[in-house]
């Protein structure tokens, strides 16, 4: 997801991409696999678990719905790529 995003940024053409697309939908769809729980007792929180199925069916929405423009807005391309960003460090930094 991030990768596609960044491809776009640095040719200057806000559009959404395939890579951009399919990351967002394996973004979901690992997020709920991952999210089974572990049998040793080291379940995460459902409160981190919702958090990030928010953000990333937030993002997926964000992307599907404008992928099939030729440009999308500036800000509507950031926050994408703000979202995806702060999905990655609710990951890592929430314990």
């Amino acid at each position: 997801m991030l990768g596609g995003a960044v491809a776009q940024w640095i040719t200057g053409r806000f559009r959404i991409n395939p890579a951009m697309l399919w990351g967002a939908v394996i973004q979901v769809v690992t997020g709920i696999g991952l999210s089974a729980p572990l049998r040793d007792g080291d379940e995460p929180a459902p409160a981190k678990l919702v958090t990030k199925l928010v953000l990333a069916l937030a993002i997926l929405a964000m992307v599907f719905f404008s992928r099939k423009r030729e440009s999308v807005n500036k800000g509507h391309f950031l926050a994408i790529i703000g979202l995806t960003l702060v999905n990655a460090a609710v990951a890592v930094f929430w314990r």
